[in-house]
């Protein structure tokens, strides 16, 4: 059964300018080292335009992977330490990260 990684990130504190850090870096650095993680099929980037309840995020990522095997194997290779390391540098304390698979029906 297929699974996703979901990144939720926070506001970074700093104003528009920490926001527009965070892109950069998230666009420009992050993603390219996430692209690198095996048994990755795809990602989708959503800015979080409207806030109606909860936390005051700002972007999501959905990380899609074939099953729990290889999801469980991407989350320990090198290539997701080294983008960790990375995020870590400009959004520490700013990630929520879960694993979503479909609810099935009883």
């Amino acid at each position: 059964m297929a699974v996703t990684l979901l990144a939720l990130y926070r506001r970074p504190e700093g104003g528009d300018e920490a926001l527009a850090t965070f892109w950069r870096r998230y666009r420009n650095e992050h993603m390219p080292l996430i692209e690198k993680v095996p048994g990755l099929r795809g990602t989708k980037i959503w800015n979080v335009s409207r806030r109606y309840a909860g936390e005051d995020l700002v972007a999501t990522c959905e990380m899609y992977f074939d099953d729990s095997d290889s999801l469980k194997a991407a989350v320990r290779s090198d290539e997701m330490r080294v983008a960790g390391e990375n995020l870590n540098e400009f959004a520490n304390g700013l990630l929520t990260l879960v694993a979503l698979e479909e609810a099935q029906a009883e």
